[in-house]
Protein backbone atom coordinates (compact mmCIF):
# COMPACT_ATOMS: atom_id res chain seq x y z
CA UNK A 1 0.00 0.00 0.00
CA UNK A 2 1.48 3.57 -0.88
CA UNK A 3 1.60 5.79 1.66
CA UNK A 4 -0.51 9.27 2.01
CA UNK A 5 2.19 10.65 3.36
CA UNK A 6 5.73 11.20 3.46
CA UNK A 7 8.13 13.26 4.66
CA UNK A 8 11.99 13.09 3.36
CA UNK A 9 14.68 14.23 5.20
CA UNK A 10 12.83 17.36 6.18
CA UNK A 11 14.67 20.07 8.45
CA UNK A 12 13.09 23.32 9.02
CA UNK A 13 15.73 26.00 10.95
CA UNK A 14 14.27 29.32 11.97
CA UNK A 15 15.88 32.83 12.00
CA UNK A 16 18.44 31.63 9.77
CA UNK A 17 21.83 33.93 9.35
CA UNK A 18 20.72 35.27 12.53
CA UNK A 19 21.65 35.20 16.19
CA UNK A 20 18.93 33.63 16.61
CA UNK A 21 19.00 30.35 14.36
CA UNK A 22 17.65 27.53 15.87
CA UNK A 23 16.94 23.94 14.00
CA UNK A 24 13.58 22.94 14.99
CA UNK A 25 13.14 19.76 13.25
CA UNK A 26 16.64 18.05 11.49
CA UNK A 27 16.71 15.22 8.88
CA UNK A 28 13.20 13.88 9.73
CA UNK A 29 12.00 10.83 7.41
CA UNK A 30 8.47 8.59 7.81
CA UNK A 31 5.56 7.92 5.85
CA UNK A 32 2.07 7.19 6.78
CA UNK A 33 -0.11 5.20 5.32
CA UNK A 34 -3.81 5.73 4.54
CA UNK A 35 -6.07 4.95 7.30
CA UNK A 36 -3.42 4.76 9.76
CA UNK A 37 -3.74 6.84 13.38
CA UNK A 38 -0.34 7.76 14.26
CA UNK A 39 0.29 9.02 17.83
CA UNK A 40 3.37 12.02 17.57
CA UNK A 41 5.12 12.17 21.04
CA UNK A 42 8.18 14.48 22.14
CA UNK A 43 9.25 16.17 24.89
CA UNK A 44 8.31 20.56 24.69
CA UNK A 45 10.55 21.62 22.14
CA UNK A 46 11.06 18.59 20.27
CA UNK A 47 9.78 20.06 16.99
CA UNK A 48 6.53 18.67 17.43
CA UNK A 49 4.24 21.81 16.41
CA UNK A 50 6.79 22.92 14.11
CA UNK A 51 6.82 19.28 11.70
CA UNK A 52 3.18 19.05 11.64
CA UNK A 53 2.65 22.62 10.46
CA UNK A 54 4.89 21.23 7.09
CA UNK A 55 2.03 18.67 6.57
CA UNK A 56 -0.24 21.09 5.15
CA UNK A 57 2.33 23.67 3.93
CA UNK A 58 1.78 26.35 6.65
CA UNK A 59 5.56 26.45 6.77
CA UNK A 60 8.24 25.31 4.05
CA UNK A 61 11.12 23.28 4.54
CA UNK A 62 14.12 24.59 4.65
CA UNK A 63 15.65 21.53 3.18
CA UNK A 64 13.53 18.15 2.43
CA UNK A 65 10.14 17.53 1.46
CA UNK A 66 6.64 16.10 2.55
CA UNK A 67 4.98 14.22 -0.39
CA UNK A 68 0.89 14.33 -0.62
CA UNK A 69 0.31 10.72 -2.44
CA UNK A 70 3.26 10.84 -3.91
CA UNK A 71 3.47 14.89 -4.56
CA UNK A 72 5.83 17.43 -3.10
CA UNK A 73 3.11 19.68 -1.57
CA UNK A 74 5.30 22.63 -3.02
CA UNK A 75 5.10 21.92 -6.57
CA UNK A 76 3.37 24.76 -6.88
CA UNK A 77 2.74 27.40 -4.51
CA UNK A 78 0.43 28.67 -6.05
CA UNK A 79 -1.72 25.03 -5.41
CA UNK A 80 -1.03 25.13 -1.68
CA UNK A 81 -4.38 26.42 -0.50
CA UNK A 82 -5.61 23.00 -1.74
CA UNK A 83 -3.36 20.73 0.31
CA UNK A 84 -4.63 22.81 3.15
CA UNK A 85 -8.27 21.80 2.38
CA UNK A 86 -6.88 18.09 2.09
CA UNK A 87 -4.85 18.31 4.46
CA UNK A 88 -6.59 19.62 7.63
CA UNK A 89 -4.69 20.58 10.82
CA UNK A 90 -6.36 21.45 14.17
CA UNK A 91 -4.17 23.81 16.52
CA UNK A 92 -4.04 23.37 20.00
CA UNK A 93 -6.48 25.88 22.01
CA UNK A 94 -8.25 26.16 18.52
CA UNK A 95 -11.40 28.06 20.03
CA UNK A 96 -9.51 30.88 20.44
CA UNK A 97 -9.83 30.99 15.99
CA UNK A 98 -13.22 30.80 16.40
CA UNK A 99 -14.74 34.63 14.48
CA UNK A 100 -18.28 34.39 13.05
CA UNK A 101 -21.53 34.84 14.58
CA UNK A 102 -23.19 31.46 14.94
CA UNK A 103 -21.84 28.35 15.10
CA UNK A 104 -23.36 27.67 11.75
CA UNK A 105 -21.36 30.05 9.84
CA UNK A 106 -18.18 29.20 11.84
CA UNK A 107 -18.43 25.22 10.76
CA UNK A 108 -19.06 26.49 6.73
CA UNK A 109 -15.98 29.20 6.80
CA UNK A 110 -14.27 26.35 5.10
CA UNK A 111 -16.14 24.57 2.97
CA UNK A 112 -17.73 27.85 1.79
CA UNK A 113 -14.33 28.43 0.75
CA UNK A 114 -13.48 25.39 -1.01
CA UNK A 115 -16.86 26.82 -3.37
CA UNK A 116 -19.34 24.67 -1.85
CA UNK A 117 -22.38 26.76 -1.80
CA UNK A 118 -26.78 25.46 -1.13
CA UNK A 119 -27.51 22.02 0.05
CA UNK A 120 -24.24 20.81 -0.34
CA UNK A 121 -22.72 23.33 2.02
CA UNK A 122 -25.33 22.61 4.39
CA UNK A 123 -25.18 19.07 4.39
CA UNK A 124 -21.55 19.06 4.85
CA UNK A 125 -22.26 21.65 8.05
CA UNK A 126 -24.65 19.54 9.46
CA UNK A 127 -22.82 16.56 9.16
CA UNK A 128 -19.49 17.58 10.32
CA UNK A 129 -21.81 19.03 13.64
CA UNK A 130 -23.01 15.69 14.15
CA UNK A 131 -20.13 14.00 13.67
CA UNK A 132 -18.49 16.11 16.80
CA UNK A 133 -21.88 16.07 19.26
CA UNK A 134 -23.63 19.39 18.04
CA UNK A 135 -27.16 19.37 18.36
CA UNK A 136 -28.96 21.30 15.94
CA UNK A 137 -30.42 23.51 18.73
CA UNK A 138 -26.48 24.88 19.39
CA UNK A 139 -26.23 25.92 15.62
CA UNK A 140 -27.92 29.39 15.72
CA UNK A 141 -25.87 30.58 19.04
CA UNK A 142 -22.17 32.31 18.91
CA UNK A 143 -19.77 30.06 19.88
CA UNK A 144 -18.61 32.31 22.59
CA UNK A 145 -22.17 31.57 24.48
CA UNK A 146 -20.49 27.53 24.58
CA UNK A 147 -18.42 25.73 27.33
CA UNK A 148 -14.76 25.12 26.39
CA UNK A 149 -15.44 21.82 25.30
CA UNK A 150 -17.92 23.13 22.96
CA UNK A 151 -16.17 25.65 21.75
CA UNK A 152 -13.86 22.82 20.47
CA UNK A 153 -15.96 20.84 19.21
CA UNK A 154 -17.05 23.70 17.03
CA UNK A 155 -13.47 24.41 16.00
CA UNK A 156 -12.94 20.37 14.99
CA UNK A 157 -16.39 20.38 13.32
CA UNK A 158 -14.92 23.78 10.70
CA UNK A 159 -11.98 21.43 9.61
CA UNK A 160 -13.86 18.05 9.22
CA UNK A 161 -16.83 19.96 7.33
CA UNK A 162 -13.65 20.29 4.63
CA UNK A 163 -13.92 16.45 4.44
CA UNK A 164 -9.76 16.34 4.23
CA UNK A 165 -7.94 13.13 3.38
CA UNK A 166 -5.17 13.67 6.31
CA UNK A 167 -6.32 14.98 9.88
CA UNK A 168 -3.63 16.11 12.18
CA UNK A 169 -4.72 17.22 15.62
CA UNK A 170 -2.09 19.40 18.35
CA UNK A 171 -3.04 18.61 21.62
CA UNK A 172 -7.08 18.12 21.00
CA UNK A 173 -8.15 17.95 24.67
CA UNK A 174 -5.40 19.94 25.92
CA UNK A 175 -7.52 21.62 28.80
CA UNK A 176 -10.50 20.21 28.96
CA UNK A 177 -12.04 18.12 32.22
CA UNK A 178 -11.59 14.70 32.18
CA UNK A 179 -15.23 13.89 30.91
CA UNK A 180 -14.76 16.59 28.36
CA UNK A 181 -11.11 15.36 26.84
CA UNK A 182 -12.86 11.75 26.94
CA UNK A 183 -16.02 12.69 25.01
CA UNK A 184 -13.80 14.56 22.69
CA UNK A 185 -11.53 11.29 22.22
CA UNK A 186 -14.17 9.42 21.81
CA UNK A 187 -15.72 11.54 18.82
CA UNK A 188 -12.49 11.23 17.30
CA UNK A 189 -12.24 7.47 17.57
CA UNK A 190 -15.72 7.30 16.03
CA UNK A 191 -14.67 9.27 13.63
CA UNK A 192 -11.36 7.68 12.46
CA UNK A 193 -13.45 4.05 12.84
CA UNK A 194 -16.54 4.85 10.69
CA UNK A 195 -14.82 7.01 7.88
CA UNK A 196 -11.32 5.73 7.58
CA UNK A 197 -9.42 8.57 7.68
CA UNK A 198 -5.98 9.16 8.21
CA UNK A 199 -5.32 10.51 11.56
CA UNK A 200 -2.06 12.41 13.55
CA UNK A 201 -2.71 13.39 16.84
CA UNK A 202 0.26 15.04 18.90
CA UNK A 203 -0.74 15.32 22.48
CA UNK A 204 1.46 15.12 25.73
CA UNK A 205 -0.66 12.71 27.36
CA UNK A 206 0.92 8.98 27.34
CA UNK A 207 -2.40 7.38 27.95
CA UNK A 208 -4.35 8.71 25.45
CA UNK A 209 -1.97 8.04 22.61
CA UNK A 210 -1.58 4.55 23.95
CA UNK A 211 -5.17 4.11 23.89
CA UNK A 212 -5.93 5.49 19.97
CA UNK A 213 -2.82 5.07 18.29
CA UNK A 214 -1.70 2.13 16.10
CA UNK A 215 1.79 3.43 15.55
CA UNK A 216 3.74 6.28 17.99
CA UNK A 217 6.72 8.26 16.45
CA UNK A 218 8.38 9.84 19.20
CA UNK A 219 10.46 12.96 18.64
CA UNK A 220 13.58 14.47 21.01
CA UNK A 221 15.85 17.36 19.76
CA UNK A 222 14.48 17.84 16.58
CA UNK A 223 15.09 14.39 15.27
CA UNK A 224 13.29 10.97 15.75
CA UNK A 225 14.26 9.03 18.65
CA UNK A 226 11.60 6.19 18.42
CA UNK A 227 9.03 4.87 16.05
CA UNK A 228 7.25 1.55 16.22
CA UNK A 229 3.66 -0.23 17.67
CA UNK A 230 2.78 1.11 20.98
CA UNK A 231 4.09 -1.95 22.60
CA UNK A 232 7.51 -1.68 20.66
CA UNK A 233 7.76 2.20 22.10
CA UNK A 234 6.53 1.40 25.37
CA UNK A 235 8.44 -1.39 25.77
CA UNK A 236 11.54 1.46 25.86
CA UNK A 237 9.88 2.91 28.88
CA UNK A 238 12.62 3.86 31.36
CA UNK A 239 14.71 5.26 27.66
CA UNK A 240 11.42 7.39 27.68
CA UNK A 241 11.85 8.50 31.32
CA UNK A 242 15.08 9.72 31.08
CA UNK A 243 14.26 11.43 27.80
CA UNK A 244 12.18 13.72 30.02
CA UNK A 245 8.97 11.80 28.74
CA UNK A 246 5.75 10.08 30.44
CA UNK A 247 4.70 6.43 29.65
CA UNK A 248 0.90 5.20 30.52
CA UNK A 249 0.56 4.56 33.80
CA UNK A 250 -0.11 0.47 33.28
CA UNK A 251 3.91 0.82 31.81
CA UNK A 252 4.94 2.66 34.61
CA UNK A 253 3.28 -0.38 36.97
CA UNK A 254 5.34 -2.88 34.64
CA UNK A 255 8.93 -1.24 35.16
CA UNK A 256 7.68 -1.20 38.73
CA UNK A 257 7.21 -4.73 38.40
CA UNK A 258 10.56 -5.90 36.71
CA UNK A 259 12.72 -3.34 39.30
CA UNK A 260 11.41 -5.80 41.56
CA UNK A 261 12.37 -9.10 39.73
CA UNK A 262 8.68 -9.63 37.99
CA UNK A 263 9.48 -10.27 34.69
CA UNK A 264 6.70 -8.92 33.14
CA UNK A 265 6.00 -7.85 29.47
CA UNK A 266 7.97 -4.49 29.28
CA UNK A 267 5.67 -3.46 26.28
CA UNK A 268 2.57 -4.03 28.20
CA UNK A 269 0.61 -0.55 28.31
CA UNK A 270 -3.25 -1.15 29.02
CA UNK A 271 -4.32 -3.44 32.30
CA UNK A 272 -5.49 -6.08 29.98
CA UNK A 273 -2.58 -6.68 28.81
CA UNK A 274 -0.73 -6.39 32.10
CA UNK A 275 -3.21 -9.35 33.66
CA UNK A 276 -2.39 -11.11 30.53
CA UNK A 277 1.68 -11.06 31.21
CA UNK A 278 0.89 -11.71 34.97
CA UNK A 279 -1.66 -14.28 34.44
CA UNK A 280 1.40 -15.97 31.90
CA UNK A 281 3.94 -16.15 34.59
CA UNK A 282 1.73 -17.66 37.16
CA UNK A 283 1.36 -20.49 35.07
CA UNK A 284 4.92 -20.85 34.26
CA UNK A 285 5.39 -20.82 37.63
CA UNK A 286 7.80 -17.51 37.49
CA UNK A 287 7.35 -15.50 41.15
CA UNK A 288 4.87 -12.66 40.55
Amino acid sequence: MKPILEVRRLTHTYSVGTPFERTAVEDVSFSVAPGEFLGIMGHTGSGKSTLIQHLNGLLRPTSGQVLLHGQDVWRNPKEIRQVRFRVGLVFQYPEHQLFEETVYRDIAFGPANMGKTGQELDRCVREAAKLVGLRDSQMEKSPFELSGGQKRRVALAGVLAMDPEVLVLDEPAAGLDPAGRENLMANIRDYHRNHHKTILLVSHSMDEIARNASRILVLKRARILMDGTPEQVFARGEELQAAGLDVPHVTRIALALRRRGIPVDPGAYTAEALEASLLSLRKDGAPC
